[in-house]
């Protein structure tokens, strides 16, 4: 009996957090991404003081802390902002999958890009990462909330 208690205010939760609109959402993945981008920032800064400061290495670290910073966030976004289910489907994984690929490319390519471009300063590579992730945080959640955890569309009979 319990264990039905349990299901039902589950679902109960989660019927109600799926009903988060754009400006929550927004909010949301913002709160979440301030926070993982402080772990992804401190892991890159904490590896480029290890001597992973230049290349190919700088490149490495950028996509360790990337790798870290993201991953935490997928699950937050997931469960916090998106209100996700597991859909028994492989697109969801699937799109997950395509959609960080392409944003680490971007991460780390833009990172690049910013080292070589920004003038020679004390933040230098502070402002690097700022950059690409700002890329990077553009991207996902576009793609999230329109690809990968797209409401599905009500059918005739659910209307």
């Amino acid at each position: 009996m319990a264990s039905g208690t349990e299901t039902s205010d589950t679902e109960s939760a989660g019927e109600s957090s799926k009903q988060l609109g754009f400006f929550a959402q927004v909010i949301r993945f913002g709160l979440i991404g301030g926070f993982c981008g402080l772990i992804d920032l401190g892991i890159y800064s904490g590896l480029r003081a290890l001597g992973m400061d230049i290349a190919p290495w700088e490149d490495v670290a950028r996509a360790i802390s990337f790798i870290v910073g993201t991953t935490t966030a997928y699950f937050l976004n997931k469960r916090f902002t998106f209100s996700a289910t597991v859909t028994g489907e492989a697109k969801q994984p699937l799109g997950f999958a395509l959609l960080y690929a392409t944003t680490f490319l971007f991460a780390v390519g833009v990172n690049r890009l910013s080292l070589q471009l920004l003038p020679e300063m004390d933040w230098k590579s502070t402002v690097a990462w700022v950059i690409s992730q700002g890329t990077a945080t553009v991207i996902n959640f576009v793609m999230l909330r329109t690809v990968v955890y797209r409401k599905p569309k009500a059918t005739t009979a659910e209307r």
